[in-house]
């Protein structure tokens, strides 16, 4: 295997696994061996390959945990709608929304579905995400809901992206069980599950628990027959109300809690007593045009680790780029760069229990790696729409 050596870094950001805690290094060199990271350290040896990274910022690849990337085609039309004074919720109502995106999904062929995907995966890559987590969700029957992790699992097997695959059976109810949620949830149970887990792509399970979808007992049932077939629990939780889904979380051992902009403070302290990461999706609020953006000083204070995602979807946030999700915690959620940085990668990896191979540049870790084309860590909020990245290392590959 080919070597490679990153020289002449100004300042490395990354998360220490020893010292819990973000560093800024300089004068650091990294070597990579194949696809792992060997050698971290000053004055390093020589390599088959050197990038000179001219004195720039170097930082780990972005971990995205929250996507739901496999649709047909977006929803331009609700964006249109919304600025007219309609809400989610309302569109919803009216048939739009997650239903909207149904029948693109059961109509379409695989290979037209892993085309999209495909070139979906290519632009997350450009902005600097190295490994991102892929819901399913919009199929909402078994063989479409199958379909869709199937087309994640081909994308996986060809793309230098690493996608993390998750079922998302409980996303919304199908127009077939518009007046029959419980029957929709038996079908999760009795059916999808079971099929999903013989399937053998999925790794978590997810359930949308809002008032107007799956309740707080139709959650737990969903995400505790998925814990019996080897699905480990994620959950949207008090995304527009207070619905009790971050308590439930912990009850149901989520290791994830996301969106949060009208959790309780009870909630937070059931998150910080569980040990539920929860991930913030600061550009799902800024889509929607709302201002009630997530509590993060209330989690930080509490102790709750905090991961950052785009929630980069068909309909409520057709954002990819982790650098303005970045931006957007910076100026709405107050959050300081360092602690966005490693929400980003560490903590997001966190959540998707890769910690140990991706998140943050260490020896014995994959080489996910941004050469950016700044010097300081705070340009990448201050630049917003700038994605000043110069080199992506994917799995010890140059991508970029």
């Amino acid at each position: 295997m080919s070597s490679l050596k990153l020289s002449n870094i100004g300042q490395l950001v990354t998360f220490d696994c020893e010292k819990n805690d973000m560093v800024i290094l300089e004068n650091t060199e990294i070597v990579i061996d194949g696809n792992i990271i060997v050698e971290f350290g000053e004055n390093l040896g020589d390599a088959d390959q050197v990038i000179n990274c001219n004195q720039k910022l170097v930082t780990p690849g972005f971990v995205d945990p929250h996507t739901h990337p496999i649709f047909l085609d977006g929803r331009e039309d609700e964006f249109s709608m919304r600025l007219q004074g309609a809400t989610y919720e309302e569109i919803g109502e009216a048939g739009g929304g997650i239903v909207n995106s149904i029948n693109g999904v059961r109509n379409s062929s695989e290979s037209d579905l892993i085309s999209r995907v495909k070139t979906r995966m290519d632009r997350f890559l450009k902005l600097g995400t190295t490994t991102v987590e892929c819901k399913s969700g919009y199929g909402l029957n078994t063989d479409s809901e199958l379909k869709s992790l199937k087309v994640i699992d081909e994308v996986n097997r060809f793309h230098k992206i690493d996608m993390v695959p998750t079922f998302m059976g409980g996303h919304a109810y199908p127009p077939e069980f518009k007046d029959n949620h419980d029957g929709y949830v038996d079908l999760i149970c009795n059916e999808m599950i079971p099929a999903v887990s013989d399937q053998g792509i999925a790794k978590f399970n997810d359930v949308f628990c809002e008032n107007g979808y799956f309740t707080a007992e139709q959650t737990k049932q969903i995400l505790d027959v998925g814990k019996v077939h080897g699905l480990i629990p994620r959950i949207h939780a008090d995304e527009f109300e207070d619905s009790g889904a971050a308590e439930l979380a912990g009850e149901t051992g989520s290791i994830s809690a996301d969106h949060l902009m009208a959790v309780s403070d009870e909630g937070i302290q059931k998150l910080a007593k569980n040990g539920t990461i929860a991930t913030l999706l600061p550009g799902t609020t800024f889509f929607l045009g709302k201002s009630g953006y997530a509590p993060y000083l209330k989690l930080k204070e509490a102790g709750v680790d905090v991961a950052l995602a785009t929630d980069f979807n068909p309909g409520s946030c057709y954002i990819q780029s982790m650098p303005f999700i970045l931006s957007l915690s910076f100026i709405y959620l107050k959050m300081p760069i360092l602690d966005a940085i490693m929400a980003a990668t560490f903590t997001s990896a966190k959540s998707l229990q890769l910690e140990n191979e991706v998140g943050s540049i260490e020896i014995g870790k994959k080489a996910d790696i941004l050469v950016w084309n700044i010097e300081r860590t705070v340009q990448i909020p201050f630049l917003i729409s700038d994605h000043s990245i110069q080199s992506i290392i994917k799995n010890g590959s140059i991508v970029l």
